[in-house]
């Protein structure tokens, strides 16, 4: 009976004989491999046909064919490179769909150890099929779900299913119908799952598709992402101005001809306005803004799956986490431990344990696997580390382990016995009751203990009873452990602790009017301990019996409310995702196992840890944690808010940049005046506009207190009222600069030559005051000027280096057709700058004021407890 491992033995098989080779290519052929479909694969053609569809890939496209016809071949290139980009970008995502299966594939086919024709063959996970016999130990990932015939001392972890740290025990018995993943007890083992302890024999009775690991595969192959807001609203801008682009283009065409009478002069000063009206900044910042933002969120260690999710996040007001290995560690630790006598103690990472407890934690090692794979004996070898001497009370010289008595349903206590130079000692855990029946103590220390055990159950501590005994060397060792005579030492509080980050991170993401909500596979009175350290307001708590009771509409009702959801299903998951976004919440959901992949991707931005998260959760995301910190998700909120108003800064400078270039391409044909523009002068525009926007707005840091205002409602357009009317503001007023200086400068003498060099060159100082004064919309110009921008101090110098050239520079001012500036002449473009700067300041505090009204709308629609938050 003695042995030296505490891994019991694989169960003798003589009698089994498992399927033979004929049944097993019947039932292969029936059922195929034991893995998940392949889903089918667009071709690039189909890709290709789909992403031209899209107006704004469209827009470029004619743009570019635009440009090449009128030989503008640099801005041609660069804007069907831009194309080039979208398509390439949809097939990345086509990619990454493909990528999501495959690694939930590898994930549910690992090599399998199976019985047939009597004999024992080690194959690969896909070749298992339903009525294989499989043999599992310590340390083997479960290839199929399957019914345990025999078990010896078997638990599983089934975190990858449940989100649950606890490993569940397990015993052979009859199939039971409806079981889902995470009891104790139960006779079922699930694909994917890892086995911790014992060893086991079973029948495969589900592969594939049809396991519990392939249900969630299959309803994550269903799930079709949205196509972001930002996306969908920057398509209808595209559209709108592309269309009035169109329709001023065909104006200026029939006003010049009717007035001028010369068609072909007309076509050309036609698309000379549509240039200058063409909107393809829009898209081009666009896809700049969301490189830039996955680059400078990399730098954080959170990798970007999805562009588009950064800026949707900043948007979000409800995130959705998981408990284990998201809030918490994904680790089991020793947080108490308590005397027989009742004294207790915290058990803290850097503080030295208290010698009265050496020997409660001592006999808790030795009471677990010399080399364990439990997460909870984990936990005590990773206490003795740290805190007792090996050798002298751990498992080590002098000591060598001679028996394990195993935990069964009648006790759920386990004892080994060790081998010591004057005799035997015995270690005894398990759960408090079973440690009271083997220590046969009073009914009144009983209820002590139940009490005791109940008050560290409250914080969310799992408890576990230790005790220990002796036994002479001589004698025979008896058939059960309830024969020794125990003494009782104490208990043991372990729990999955929460990370350092997470309450100042949860305390930030309320104050930016995000709500957070705690969805987890763990048990209430767990899972109401954890919110609670980590500052999630409200104690009540739904649990998955609870969603299953109810209806849609009561559900979208209680998750407005409720911040606790516990012993939730990862189809319950989905659920409450849905039920939230029904509600008209932008949803970002954090996970890392592959019980959380079906939600993270339904969810408006999917969260996956990186280091502790699996490859199906990391595939499924939008963005990852590469460190697990859940305080980075703050960071990348902050600048995703930043994304957003660095981005409506942008689109509101290019609207007020174009009504200057169009008013001025307009106002010839209808005062009679000699051409302004040309291809030529609009071109050298574009090439001021892009450079700037893309650059200097995207690098402008965040507008102060970005995390202290709620959300902005994901319907919000990029472009209100109020910023409409604030573009034309400024557009009108660069517009009446520059057409002043075109109208009055003939009076004084000015040739057509020189009027048009003296229009381009105020127009371009009007520019370059329209990005200094938007810069920042919650700071004045001289704030704004101390707020460090290296695009900035780059971008001016180029801007005036190149106007400097069309103006003194013989062959470009021929190319432009400008006359020769003189004197005062020269000086009137700067000051003509200088002046829209101040007036528009001027009106800068109105324009503030009526964007604070707007936030202050917004936070007093927040107090009123809308439908999300």
């Amino acid at each position: 009976m003695d042995r030296s491992s505490s891994t019991a033995p694989i169960p003798h098989t003589p009698t089994h004989k498992g399927l033979t080779g004929d049944e097993v290519r019947i039932r292969l052929s029936a059922d195929g491999p034991n893995e998940l479909a392949a889903t089918k694969h667009r071709s690039v053609l189909r890709i290709v046909l789909d992403v031209v569809r899209e107006p704004m890939l469209a827009l470029l496209l004619v743009g570019g064919v635009v440009y090449l016809l009128l030989g503008s071949l640099a801005e041609a290139l660069i804007l069907l490179a831009f194309a080039c980009m979208s398509i390439s970008i949809t097939a990345a995502q086509e990619a990454r769909t493909s990528r999501v299966l495959e690694a939930l594939r590898d994930l549910s086919s690992p090599r399998a150890l199976v019985i047939r024709d009597g004999a024992r063959q080690r194959i690969a996970g896909r070749d298992v099929v339903r009525g294989d016999l499989i043999v599992l130990s310590e340390g083997d990932r479960v290839p199929a779900d399957a019914l345990l015939i025999e078990a010896a001392d078997l638990s599983a972890d089934e975190s990858l299913l449940t989100g649950e740290a606890e490993a569940v025990r397990k015993q052979a018995g009859a199939a039971k119908t409806n079981v889902r993943p995470g009891g104790h007890d139960l006779p079922q083992v699930f694909s994917g799952t890892l086995i911790v302890r014992g060893t086991a024999l079973a029948e495969v009775t589900a592969t594939g598709a049809a396991s519990e690991i392939g249900q969630i595969g299959k309803s994550l192959s269903q799930i079709e992402p949205e196509t972001p807001h930002l996306q969908r609203q920057m398509r209808m801008l595209v559209l709108a101005t592309a269309g009035i682009g169109i329709a001023v283009s065909v104006i200026v065409v029939l006003l010049y001809g009717l007035l001028r009478g010369g068609w072909l002069d007309a076509v050309l000063a036609g698309i000379a306005v549509g240039m200058a009206m063409l909107p393809e900044e829009f898209p081009m910042v666009l896809a700049v803004f969301m490189a830039m933002g996955a680059w400078r969120i990399s730098k954080k260690r959170v990798l970007t799956r999805r562009a588009s999710a950064i800026e949707t996040l900043g948007a979000a007001n409800v995130l959705c986490t998981d408990k284990t290995g998201t809030l918490t560690e994904n680790r089991m630790t020793i947080a108490a431990l308590r005397l027989a006598e009742g004294t207790a103690c915290l058990v803290a990472v850097d503080m030295p344990l208290p010698p009265a407890f050496r020997d409660l934690a001592s006999m808790g090692v030795l009471a677990s696997a010399p080399e364990p794979f439990d997460p909870m004996e984990k936990a005590f070898h990773s206490l003795a580390s740290g805190n007792l001497r090996a050798g002298d009370t751990l498992p080590g010289a002098g000591k060598s382990l001679v028996h394990s008595y195993p935990l069964s349903t009648d006790l759920l206590a386990m004892s080994q016995v060790w081998q010591v130079a004057d005799g035997r000692i015995i270690a005894a855990k398990g759960a408090p009751e079973a440690i009271a029946e083997l220590c046969k103590l009073p009914a009144d220390q009983r209820e002590a203990i139940s009490a005791e055990v109940e008050a560290m159950a409250r914080d969310g501590l799992r408890v576990l009873a230790v005790a220990e005994s002796s036994w002479p060397t001589e004698s025979p060792l008896p058939e059960a452990q309830t024969e020794f005579t125990f003494v009782y030492l104490g208990l043991v509080g372990l729990a999955d602790p929460l990370r350092a980050s997470v309450p100042a991170a949860v305390a930030e993401c309320q104050a930016a009017g995000i709500r957070v909500i705690m969805i987890t596979g763990d048990h209430p009175v767990t899972a109401r301990a954890i919110a609670a350290a980590a500052g999630l307001p409200g104690d009540t708590v739904l649990t998955g019996d609870d969603l299953t009771a109810m209806p849609d509409d009561e559900l979208a009702t209680a998750v407005s409310t409720v911040n606790i959801f516990a012993r939730i299903l990862p189809e319950q998951k989905l659920r409450i995702v849905n039920a939230l976004k029904a509600n008209g919440a932008v949803v970002a959901m954090t996970g890392d196992g592959v019980n959380d992949a079906p939600s993270l991707k339904a969810a408006d931005i999917g969260v996956a840890m990186g280091e502790r998260g699996t490859d199906v959760a990391r595939e499924a995301a939008s963005i990852v944690l590469l460190d697990d910190d859940f305080g980075s998700i703050i960071t990348t909120v902050r600048l995703g808010r930043r994304i957003y108003d660095n981005l409506r800064k942008a689109m509101s400078f290019i609207l007020a940049v174009h009504v200057p270039i169009a008013g001025l391409a307009l106002m010839p044909l209808l005062f009679g005046m000699p051409l302004l523009f040309g291809p030529v002068h609009i071109a050298f525009l574009e090439m001021v506009i892009d450079p700037v926007c893309a650059l200097v707005f995207e690098a402008e840091r965040e507008e102060d207190g970005v995390m202290r205002r709620p959300p902005r409602r994901i319907d919000e357009p990029l472009f209100s009222w109020p910023t409409v009317v604030w573009s034309l503001l400024q557009g009108l007023t660069v517009l009446g600069t520059a057409g002043s200086a075109a109208w009055f400068a003939p009076g004084y003498g000015l040739d057509p030559d020189q009027v048009r060099g003296l229009a381009f060159a105020t127009l371009v100082f009007g520019v370059v005051a329209l990005i200094l004064i938007d810069r920042s919309n919650s700071n004045s110009i001289l704030s704004a000027l101390l707020r460090p921008n290296r695009a900035l101090a780059v971008v001016l110098p180029v801007v005036a280096a190149l106007l400097a050239l069309t103006l003194f520079w013989a062959p470009a001012r021929e190319l432009f057709g400008f006359g020769v500036l003189q004197g005062a002449w020269l000086a009137a473009p700067p000051l003509a700058g200088i002046g829209v700067l101040l007036a528009l300041e001027g009106l800068k505090p109105f324009w503030r004021l009526v964007l604070r009204s707007r936030e202050l709308k917004a936070v007093l629609d927040l107090e009123k407890g809308g439908s999300v938050l």
